[in-house]
């Protein structure tokens, strides 16, 4: 067994040696992650900084790139309208689709922990909706929200409810979004599920001997002990929706009247229909801060209602 001077010698020994010079373990280590760097660099940081600098250029695609400095950005802030109206709609739809999803994938996720026959079985069926590709999704709602011949007016008409053109009239558009997005509530369900059953029972059994009811020990225990679930789901589920793109595409163009313009739509417009690379580089980068900093402020603010087993607040 090596005694505390031989290990000190060992690190010693470490630290003068060459940086280069590796053993036979730290070789494989960085052969095996050498591929995940090689396509990093070439595929997320490599492109990244090439559309920094594309930002600051007017750029066609069919003629050299010519640097025009911070004008591109000066376009979005003064001149043009429609990345106000693209920020408001994919803001909108963010903060209401979001918390959307969790509270449905939590509810079913309730019910589902209540021990019913066939558990395994339900959950495959609440989550293979989450396998399918965006396209076969927008392609299936496109369907079921037509405004003559739709499966959910069909169903309204039967309570006597003459349902609107949903992806046609601009008051419910954005809406049309909305309900649909809830079709991928399958894959957050999974993960609520696993943290409800995670929640000690010690906690239920004392809390009914307190005398509590079932609000109370979810209130005061369920959404304390998952909050670090909901806090995971809600940073992700933010990043993804403020970067839908799939569903605008196929079904609205972004109509009626801008109402469902939404950021990565307008971008894939300014780049592959107008062959403005520069101002659509702009465009990505003014998003990807956005996002930043949004992520950043609901990090901040975990401090305030996510709960870790273990820590200790000082109300």
């Amino acid at each position: 067994m090596a005694t505390l001077q031989d290990q000190i010698a060992v690190n010693a020994t470490r630290r003068q040696r060459p940086w280069y010079y590796l053993n036979g373990e730290e070789r494989l280590a960085w052969l095996l992650v050498l591929p995940w760097i090689i396509g990093f660099l070439a595929f997320q940081l490599g492109p990244m900084l090439a559309s920094l600098g594309l930002s600051l250029t007017e750029w066609r695609m069919f003629t050299p790139p010519r640097f025009i400095g911070l004008s591109n950005y000066a376009e979005m802030i003064s001149g043009d309208p429609l990345v106000l109206q693209a920020f408001k709609v994919t803001t909108i739809f963010s903060v209401t689709s979001v918390p959307l999803r969790i509270a449905l994938g939590v509810l079913v996720a309730l019910l589902l922990n209540a021990r019913v026959r066939g558990l395994a079985f339900i959950r495959t069926v609440y989550y293979l909706p989450a396998t399918v590709s965006g396209v076969a999704v927008a392609m299936v709602w496109l369907l079921i929200l037509n405004g003559d011949f739709g499966l959910l007016n069909r169903t309204l008409s039967l309570i006597g409810i003459e349902g609107p053109y949903w992806l046609t009239d601009t008051s419910t558009v954005l809406a049309s979004f909305v309900l649909m997005s809830l079709w991928s509530v399958g894959a957050g369900i999974i993960i609520y599920l696993a943290g409800l059953q995670g929640v000690p029972n010690e906690l239920y059994e004392a809390a009914e001997v307190d005398g509590a009811g079932d609000w109370v020990k979810f209130w005061r225990i369920t959404l304390p002990m998952i909050s670090p679930v909901l806090f995971f789901q809600f940073v992700i589920g933010m990043i993804d929706a403020l970067q839908e793109f799939a569903g605008p595409f196929i079904m609205t163009q972004g109509g009626p009247g801008n109402a469902s313009l939404f950021v990565m739509l307008y971008l894939f417009r300014q780049g592959f229909e107008f062959f403005q690379m520069g101002y659509a580089s702009a465009l990505a980068w003014v998003l990807f801060v956005y996002i930043m900093v949004l992520t950043l402020l609901i990090i901040r603010s975990s401090a305030v209602w996510v709960y870790y087993e273990g820590e200790v607040r000082e109300d």
